[in-house]
């Protein structure tokens, strides 16, 4: 049973580098009423990097899942006043991997956990890549090695991502691919 809801009470219990966390309450149409703690979250990119017969992916540590070395497609937080997801993956793709592209496909958009927080990843294909002119300076703290997998991988790298931006960028490219009939359609 779904319901329509109005959010009565908001405050703020926490402010964070990256993050918020807000505590609500929600009134349903019943009249019952639902507290909830949101992570608020300013959204990011995933950008799924294609060179011809290449995926372009980075390596880095998440110290919250104690993983050294997460494979994970390039990708960024939309942490610049007034700046448009595409702008964003643009930037993105330069500090991360030093690629630039001409041709932004959009992927879609999903959230990562709606149960908990509003986080919104906005994907884009970028394809026919090129060096960037002048690669700008990565984050603070950001340790990222590059890797390039062969697209004849694509099932195996969706199969073995841990990451859902990954997961799903990589399965959007697979769908997109089979669409366009450049793979069997997808089972």
């Amino acid at each position: 049973m779904s319901s329509a809801f109005e959010r009565i009470a908001s405050e703020t219990v926490m402010e964070g580098k990256f993050f918020s966390v807000r505590k609500e309450v929600f009134r349903h149409e019943d009249g019952e009423e639902a507290a909830r703690e949101i992570v608020v979250h300013t959204g990011a990119v995933g950008i799924v990097a294609l060179d011809g017969e290449e995926l372009w992916f980075v390596r880095q540590p998440r110290e919250a899942i104690g993983v050294p070395d997460l494979l994970e497609i390039p990708a960024g937080k939309l942490d610049e006043e007034g700046e448009e997801p595409l702008e964003t993956a643009k930037r993105e793709l330069a500090e991360e991997i030093g690629k630039q592209s001409d041709d932004w496909t959009p992927l879609g958009a999903f959230y990562t956990s709606p149960g908990f927080t509003n986080e919104q990843v906005h994907l884009f294909l970028a394809s026919g890549l090129s060096d960037v002119d002048e690669r700008p300076e990565v984050h603070e703290n950001e340790r990222i090695d590059v890797e390039v997998r062969p697209l004849e991988d694509l099932e195996l790298l969706i199969a073995e991502a841990t990451d859902s931006k990954t997961i799903i960028g990589l399965a959007r490219l697979q769908a997109l691919l089979a669409a366009e009939g450049l793979l069997p359609p997808v089972d």
